[in-house]
């Protein structure tokens, strides 16, 4: 694919921020024509403006990954400019924290909305001409929270879960058509989506102090803050291993992006389930009341 570059269609999804700014700003870097799709205009005003100060080959669009209405219409316009889509990125996410027993079922519903149902959208938008093409790449943005669930996670983590799932799927399915569909598994990333998350969670910010879980959320809030204080890896870093999905001959299924990744994969395939837990547990400070 890298021989192509200047002729290579890219559309990101949720790339006016984090992650996906930074692959779109990378990907045109490298010549790569790059629709980059996002809910804000004042975001994507700013997006143009660096593009256009860089002269970078990137436009913005709107697009509201949980409007079937929107998706047509922004990926009609990416046909009728570009003619072609060779690189769907399905990045645009979100995170609801909460106990399973404290979410109410419309954040369920919020959170599943934009992280899998918003996939299932835009891709199916986009993959009947990628299939009459015979070619084409997926790039899925999963997360250690994918197969691994840590506590108040169990919403953005089922929805990651089945983004797995999905790909999986997609994976078989799409073969005979020389489409790929890539997994991309980041751990813990500064970017905005945290911060965000905490906004989300202002309704449940009682809950967090005085409910049954308030021990677990403390525990998990005061993990994040560590967590996020030893974050080394970057957006841009995650930006450059999507690069290299794009351009690989042979792409893998699954793609690592930090070192907190690969841990856990290998975790989860060494250790039983008992000790998985335990593992979580004694990280969170889970101990069974009297």
């Amino acid at each position: 694919m890298s021989a192509k570059r200047g002729s290579q269609t890219v559309l990101i999804t949720g790339a006016t921020d984090g992650l996906g700014k930074a692959a779109a700003l990378l990907l045109a870097e490298h010549r790569y024509r790059v629709f980059a799709a996002g809910r804000s205009a004042e975001k994507r005003e700013q997006l143009d403006a660096l593009a256009k100060q860089k002269n970078l080959p990137l436009k913005t669009l709107e697009m509201d990954v949980c409007d079937d209405a929107s998706v047509q219409k922004a990926v009609s316009a990416v046909y009728q400019e570009a003619g072609q889509i060779d690189v769907l990125i399905n990045n645009a996410g979100l995170v609801y924290v909460g106990a399973v027993e404290d979410l109410r079922l419309e954040d369920w519903r919020r959170q599943f909305e934009t992280n899998f149902f918003g996939v299932i959208r835009v891709t199916q938008a986009v993959l009947p001409k990628m299939r009459e093409r015979r070619a084409g790449r997926i790039l899925m943005m999963s997360s250690v929270s994918g197969f691994v669930t840590p506590p108040t996670q169990g919403a953005y983590s089922a929805s990651k879960h089945a983004i797995e799932a999905l790909s999986n799927a997609l994976r078989h399915e799409l073969y005979p058509f020389g489409i790929h569909t890539i997994l991309i598994q980041p751990g813990y990333i500064v970017t905005n989506i945290q911060s965000t998350a905490m906004s989300i969670a202002e309704p449940y910010r009682e809950k967090f102090k005085n409910g049954p879980y308030a021990k677990i959320y403390a525990s998990y809030l005061g993990s994040a803050s560590s967590t996020r204080a030893q974050a080394k890896t970057t957006p841009e870093d995650c930006a450059r291993i999507m690069l290299q999905a794009i351009e690989a001959p042979r792409p893998k299924a699954r793609y690592g992006v930090t070192s907190l990744a690969t841990f856990a994969k290998w975790a989860m395939w060494l250790l039983t389930d008992s000790m998985a837990d335990a593992l979580i547990r004694r990280r969170y400070g889970i101990t069974r009341e009297a």
